[in-house]
């Protein structure tokens, strides 16, 4: 009885750290000013809702605010911080997937390819997660792109005044009424037959677009993250 109780109160308080985080994050966002570059070029392929966005652990805050009510499928790791994340994601309308490259990861995977697979709606990667290595490419991404024929869509964003943490992966968050710029990057299409030994050409292609366009995105604002 006790252990269902504390298990009770447990979720009601993940529920409402989900129901506050978006709050919070809606009430930011919705007074920050943003600016989109590069949209024009991957319009066609956000409107046919298939597709799988990849962004950095770091700028997870504005593309979640970004992306809200797309019915996404994103994987999410099985850490304290990921079930955070899983939360606020849920309650901006996403479905969450549980695992990461050292903890249930194969299982978490495969069960994101089927979801894409049984309906029209966009994956979500952050392929450094959960822990790093920083702004490194996991491979992950790449199977799921080849699984479901999805072109993967680096985006990327930063603010004029941030807040940088010293955190392993430098997570920014933009300070209120401040000016953003967010990125979308060359789509990265996996061909459907490649094997496991080609995966490393297209890792770093990706990795190299998303570090691309992140380091645009605070070059705009004079930022050097390190």
């Amino acid at each position: 009885m006790k252990t269902a109780i504390k298990n009770y109160i447990s979720e009601i308080k993940w529920k409402l750290t989900g129901i506050l985080g978006r709050i919070l994050i809606d009430l930011l966002c919705a007074t920050t000013t943003i600016k989109s570059d590069g949209l024009k070029k991957v319009a066609p392929i956000l409107g046919s809702g298939k597709l799988i966005f990849a962004f950095w652990h770091s700028r997870i805050l504005l593309i979640s605010y970004l992306l809200k009510g797309w019915n996404g499928a994103i994987l999410v790791s099985r850490s304290k911080d990921g079930e955070i994340i899983a939360r606020i994601l849920q309650n901006q309308g996403h479905e969450t997937i549980r695992g990461s490259t050292s903890k249930g990861g194969l299982r978490a995977l495969a069960k994101q390819i089927k979801l894409l697979k049984e309906h029209t709606r966009p994956g979500g990667v952050i392929p450094d997660g959960p822990r790093g290595p920083r702004q490194k490419v996991q491979p992950g991404v790449i199977m799921l792109a080849k699984k479901t024929g999805y072109p993967i869509v680096p985006i990327s964003y930063s603010a004029k005044k941030i807040k940088i943490f010293s955190s392993w992966d430098r997570f920014i968050v933009p300070y209120p009424f401040t000016r953003c710029t967010i990125i979308f990057g060359d789509p990265i299409y996996i061909p459907g037959d490649i094997n496991k030994n080609s995966y490393g050409l297209f890792i770093n292609k990706l990795e190299k677009e998303l570090c691309r366009i992140t380091d645009e995105a605070d070059g705009s604002f004079n930022h050097l993250i390190t």
